[in-house]
């Protein structure tokens, strides 16, 4: 089981289109945070009340309340978690009305994962809610983003730019099947011509150094990509 060094910072993604929960909640854990995600505006709530996150990145078209309504409710049962609002709607009056019921800023779709993860630090700072996503750590394994470093049991690891962003995605992913182009997606960043095969060879060499020692983390599910997992 993952955990990270005091409590990472925790961010509730609440959106109805599965693709965007994905993205937005593997780039986050990509940065260290926390994450869990709600599809519609009643799952929010409830998420808010068990989960309680740091921050709430709230989509404002919902298949039942909608967004404004959800915040509404939050201010309205004490909830001061800061909001932060996606959505298609990029109208002057409605990102009056959301700033208006409480929310703290606006980010219209189609966005720029830098754009939402600098917006969420810059809420989380006005806020004096410090983020905590440098080290993380699963089974004996750490990464510390801040120093840049790695270690196995106690012992350092020497990665590559590439290899520590592979690692990186896996740990934020861990106990996820992750697909060799989600992998390629979120690691390289730009298209190998559909060609894979670089996911594959970055996996060989990660498992060389960190599955030196027992047991393996990194998993071969057969058709389907890679997963961190214990077992």
């Amino acid at each position: 089981m993952s955990t990270a060094t005091d409590r990472s910072t925790r961010v509730l993604v609440v959106d109805d289109e599965e693709n965007i929960t994905f993205l937005l909640g593997s780039a986050l854990r990509h940065f260290g945070f926390d994450v869990t995600t709600a599809a519609t505006g009643r799952e929010g709530l409830e998420a808010v009340r068990s989960f309680e996150p740091d921050l709430v990145l709230l989509d404002v078209m919902l298949p039942d309340l909608d967004g404004f309504e959800v915040c509404r409710r939050m201010r309205q049962d004490g909830e001061r978690v800061p909001v932060l609002f996606l959505t298609a709607r990029d109208a002057t009056e409605d990102r009056v009305r959301g700033l208006t019921l409480g929310g703290d800023d606006y980010v219209a779709k189609p966005f720029s994962l830098e754009e939402v993860v600098a917006r969420i630090h810059a809420i989380l700072r006005r806020h004096g809610r410090p983020t905590r996503t440098s080290q993380v750590t699963f089974a004996d394994l750490e990464m510390d983003d801040d120093a840049h470093t790695v270690r196995r049991g106690g012992e350092a690891i020497d990665l590559s730019p590439t290899e520590y962003k592979l690692l990186r995605f896996l740990l934020g992913n861990a106990g996820r099947v992750l697909s060799r182009a989600q992998i390629l997606d979120h690691v390289w960043e730009y298209d190998f011509g559909g060609n894979t095969s670089v996911v594959d060879t970055y996996i060989s060499y990660l498992r060389k150094k960190v599955d030196r020692l027992d047991p393996p983390l990194i998993h071969t599910v057969r058709g389907v990509g890679y997963s961190l997992r214990s077992s």
